[in-house]
Parts: C-alpha cells; sequence; structure tokens
C-alpha cells in the first residue's frame, strides 16, 4: 500500500467481508489491508475503507433479503466500471443490485445506473459512453 494519500471514502458496515467482496468484485478494487472489522480496497486513483459497525449499534441494524435500498441518506458512492451490463450480471451474485438499463442515464461523456450492495447502501456505477452524445 502507498504511503500517499488518495481520495476516497469510508463506509461503516454490519458484514465487513461481504460489502469488501461486493465492491473490490463489481468495481475492481484491491485488498490492500484486512483485519476483522477494517478492510481497505484501492484502486490507482481511490480508496474504499470498509469499517465494521460497532456491535451494539449492528445488532439494532435490520438488514432484509434482498436488501432495501437505503435512499434517503445524503451520500452516494460512484464508482467506475468496465462493463455496466457486466456489473449488472455480477452484483446478484455478490448480494446487491444494479437496476436494470431502463434506469441508466448519460451525462458528461458517461453512462451510468444506479443500484444498491448487501446492506442496502446506494451507489451509482459508470462506464465511459463514447458512442452516444450527451444528453442536455
Amino acid at each position: 500500500m502507498s504511503n500517499i494519500t488518495k481520495p476516497g471514502a469510508v463506509l461503516f458496515a454490519r458484514d465487513v467481508a461481504a460489502i469488501a467482496n461486493f465492491y473490490g468484485a463489481l468495481c475492481a478494487l484491491s485488498r490492500t489491508h484486512a483485519q476483522a472489522d477494517l478492510v481497505v480496497l484501492e484502486s490507482e486513483a481511490t480508496q474504499l475503507v470498509i469499517h465494521g459497525v460497532p456491535q451494539h449499534i449492528a445488532r439494532k441494524i435490520k438488514l432484509t433479503q434482498p436488501p432495501t435500498p437505503r435512499e434517503s441518506v445524503p451520500v452516494k458512492l460512484v464508482f467506475p466500471v468496465a462493463s455496466i451490463a457486466a456489473a449488472r450480471a455480477l452484483a446478484p451474485t455478490l448480494g446487491g443490485k444494479i437496476y436494470p438499463a431502463a434506469k441508466e442515464f448519460q451525462a458528461r461523456g458517461f453512462r451510468a445506473c444506479d443500484g444498491y450492495d448487501p446492506e442496502g447502501n446506494v451507489l451509482q456505477i459508470r462506464e465511459p459512453a463514447t458512442d452516444l452524445p450527451d444528453a442536455p
């Protein structure tokens, strides 16, 4: 792991292993540090730290199957992917979901689609959209 600070985010999770698996596989992030309650995932440009929620708080968090998207929180993580279609197929095997192609949109040279991770945290994935003009 580099000593140079990267922009990134810390995501608190009840199931650190499942959330780290989801983002590592879906967003092609490398695991650079791991311990029971903390996993650091990185690319060349960013770092995502998955941090365990303290047990007294974790016991109060109700998770559903499938996860209920937490759409009323003030943060949404955004990650580039090589293919939204491939991510859409992979997400359910990791416990999450990327919404159908009908919910994709395009802006500023990228195509994007939202979804959620195994704990219901909403995320957005983006791929380059060089084949279509930008939407107004």
